[in-house]
């Protein structure tokens, strides 16, 4: 796991190398041989264990590992140390550097406020000046008093040489929470592109059960607090894990499809998948019933490369898919409303959802694919109490700035200001859209418009639904694809099948477009 030397100590330096071995030593001793076996019976890995289990064997390279607090006897002889709880180095995962920043539990609970912050905002900014992934296995239990009895006094709470805010717009930052993590914990998890949190082993809040039961006088414990089940309402944490191995696969995952750095282009694999396989069951795919529901993820995986979907968010917003997949192996960002929530309509939690997705892919130079099926903005008076629409007007702004080669599958509804939100829609904008023969748009549905617009029609016939049923099939027939298409409203209406092959060709030519965005960046 570790890449510690095992040369002999020999020669004239051999005191001082011996010396170094035993410092050595006590830091991978962590917080000794007691603490290490209470952390294994909780069932979970020490730190480098972790690291170990994340990274490459033998590729950990450990950078400040005497950093601690040493005994020495009165004639200033070394006795040991007590190492400090931020294990931090370089490692790769799938042959790719990355920067690591690992709590060490077993050392005063990986406290924020026990360690060196020198060593972990070290690597943070190494990440950031050499423009590598950082990912960070966060177990702190945050803050503490004892720190006064430390340092004879109090401090103001910062750390101006972290560069938090320079990371999140250059490399890939990942936080992955595997126990209690509160205040500077939570937010090393946050402050990220990618989070992700161990069920019933992890919590994620500003402060402990302790300090909320002296400021609230609630009694709550630390998942009904923090938990997984809370941050799937929060959003807060992206996804959750059900266990630290599924945890690191995740980080493994997620970093596969991001390069290196906003310098970087992301890494392609070689395709398996045959780019024109079509999978004939598409055709169906949309019920002819415009009041049935379809499987949003089934019809994602049987577009994109087999096995290539990595999904993100997937308890928070739900009327939303967002996730990262492959076509003919070059990564790209996807979106596809899911109907059987919230009816696909955009809420407030879809929004953000939808707009941090953006703002990653157009970061990090990743084509997009939206696959449309949206009934408009939420409505009613806790859509209106939550900020719909305000949230729909920051995927507005997002999709202003978002840079990334975009297309747009119009699969069934695309409709109001949400409709109108499904691609970008600045001036050099190509707004590439195709869309399928079950597609239909407009500023509001024909269920809704109709009993809207002839409402007392309806009402006054002798068979009222009847009625209503001949107004809105008079309307549908107006609402027909092709006849937007035939003033050139849209580029092209496809049969679904079609999808795949027309995606493939089309990626490459969005993939050399972001090659040479890179390129000309950097001249």
């Amino acid at each position: 796991m570790d890449r510690t030397s095992t040369f002999e100590p020999e020669g004239e330096w051999e005191q001082e190398l011996r010396e170094l071995q035993a410092r050595r030593r006590h830091a991978l001793a962590m917080g000794g041989p007691e603490a290490l076996a209470r952390f294994k019976a909780s069932g979970r890995q020490n730190a480098r264990e972790r690291i170990g289990a994340l990274c490459d064997g033998g590729s950990f390279r450990e950078l400040g590992m005497l950093a601690g607090k040493g005994r020495y006897d009165e004639h200033g002889q070394y006795l040991g140390s007590e190492p400090t709880n931020a294990i931090v180095g370089t490692a790769r995962i799938d042959g790719r550097k990355v920067a690591l920043h690992v709590d060490d539990f077993t050392l005063r609970a990986g406290s924020s406020e026990a360690t060196i912050a020198d060593k972990w905002i070290y690597i943070e900014r190494l990440a950031h000046q050499l423009r590598m992934p950082i990912v960070r296995l966060v177990d702190s239990a945050g803050g503490s008093v004892k720190l006064l009895l430390q340092i004879g006094g109090t401090k103001i709470p910062e750390y101006p040489s972290w560069p938090a805010q320079e990371l999140l717009k250059t490399v890939p930052v990942v936080g992955v929470a595997l126990g209690s993590c509160a205040g500077q914990g939570a937010i090393k998890v946050l402050t990220s592109h990618f989070s992700v949190m161990v069920r019933e082993q992890a919590q994620v809040m500003a402060a402990g059960p302790h300090v909320v039961r002296q400021a609230y006088a609630q009694d709550i414990d630390k998942n009904e607090l923090g938990g997984h089940l809370v941050h799937r309402k929060s959003g807060l944490v992206h996804n959750e894990a059900v266990d630290e191995e599924d945890a690191l696969a995740q980080v493994r995952r997620f970093l596969s499809y991001l390069p290196r750095s906003v310098y970087h282009l992301a890494p392609t694999v070689t395709p398996t998948d045959d780019p024109d396989r079509a999978e004939d069951w598409l055709k169906n795919a949309i019920p002819h019933d415009r009041r049935k529901i379809f499987d949003p993820r089934k019809i994602l995986a049987a577009i994109v490369d087999r096995d290539s979907v990595f999904e993100i968010g997937r308890h928070h917003g739900g009327s939303i898919v967002t996730a990262l997949a492959r076509l003919n192996g070059i990564p790209v960002g996807v979106l596809i409303n899911d109907p059987k929530v919230q009816g696909g309509a955009m809420t407030v939690q879809s929004a953000a959802k939808m707009e941090r997705h953006i703002r990653l892919c157009s970061l990090f130079g990743l084509p997009v694919v939206n696959f449309v099926d949206q009934p408009g903005n939420q409505t009613g008076l806790e859509a209106e109490l939550a900020g719909t629409l305000a949230g729909a007007t920051r995927v507005g702004e997002a999709l202003h700035e978002c840079r990334s080669p975009w297309v747009s599958i119009l699969m069934r509804r695309c409709f109001g200001m949400a409709g109108a939100l499904h691609a970008p829609k600045y001036g050099e904008a190509l707004n590439l859209r195709y869309a399928w023969p079950s597609a239909r748009w407009g500023s509001i549905p024909i269920e809704g418009g109709v009993m809207a617009a002839h409402k007392s029609e309806i009402e006054a016939a002798a068979d009222p639904m009847a009625k209503r049923a001949e107004i809105e099939a008079y309307y549908l027939n107006l609402t027909s694809p092709f006849r937007t298409a035939e003033k050139f409203g849209v580029l092209d209406i496809i049969d679904p099948r079609e999808t795949r092959g027309i995606l493939c060709d089309w990626v490459e030519d969005a993939w050399e477009r972001v090659r040479v965005d890179k390129v000309l960046a950097g001249a």
